[in-house]
């Protein structure tokens, strides 16, 4: 099958040298880029800006800043694929205004407008087809109340639950909700053994029979 992995973090310029993001490694998306690839799917890896090498068997890399960026790439690569594994941590909001030189240190209070940014799964999600979506969630409470609502909202097959304490770690644990309800538990485990549960699981579900 083909597979198309997001990785890692999305930036949303402030002016030249400044910019909103967040912690992501990029670590579980491109372990699950390595697992599919492992496994023979075509793969083609989406990542944000992070400071690693393209796994091997990864047919191609494409890379992102923004959430914008990313809305581009997937709008072209998600219509061909049969599994999308959407693992990046894209920015919820970004600056109205980026300023085009430098923000200089003044004294007060320094105010920055947001706007957010589109919604990438829920705008996929009207032309999904047959087609499976897993998604992430990461949450600092009402963890499984918020995930299966996220699942719903943007009509993912599945959605993996993920904690701020696995950011940047080489172990994790996951608790994985499918759309019939069935909620699975994975780790403490590598994040290359928790790719491999995942990838198993969109096969499933890519093939119920």
């Amino acid at each position: 099958m083909r597979f198309v992995v997001t990785a890692g973090p999305t930036r949303e310029p402030l002016d030249p040298v400044r910019y909103l993001s967040n912690a992501s490694s990029g670590r579980m998306g491109f372990a699950l880029a390595e697992a599919a690839a492992r496994r023979g799917h075509e793969v083609v890896l989406v990542a944000g800006p992070v400071a690693l090498e393209t796994p091997s068997g990864v047919a191609r890399r494409l890379d992102v800043v923004t959430a914008r960026d990313l809305q581009g790439v997937l709008a072209e690569e998600v219509p061909s694929c049969d599994v999308l594994l959407m693992c990046a941590a894209v920015c919820d909001y970004r600056p109205v205004e980026v300023v085009e030189h430098k923000i200089k240190r003044e004294p007060g209070v320094w105010q920055l407008t947001l706007e957010p940014n589109p919604d990438l799964l829920a705008e996929l999600a009207p032309r999904k087809g047959d087609r499976i979506f897993i998604g992430f969630a990461l949450e600092s409470e009402n963890g499984e109340v918020n995930a299966r609502a996220k699942l719903e909202r943007k009509g993912l097959d599945a959605i993996a639950l993920n904690a701020p304490a696995n950011i940047g770690r080489s172990t994790g644990r996951l608790t994985v909700i499918r759309r019939d309800g069935e909620t699975l538990e994975q780790g403490p485990a590598s994040k290359a053994v928790l790719a491999e549960g995942l990838v198993r699981l969109a096969e499933e579900l890519a093939s119920p029979g």
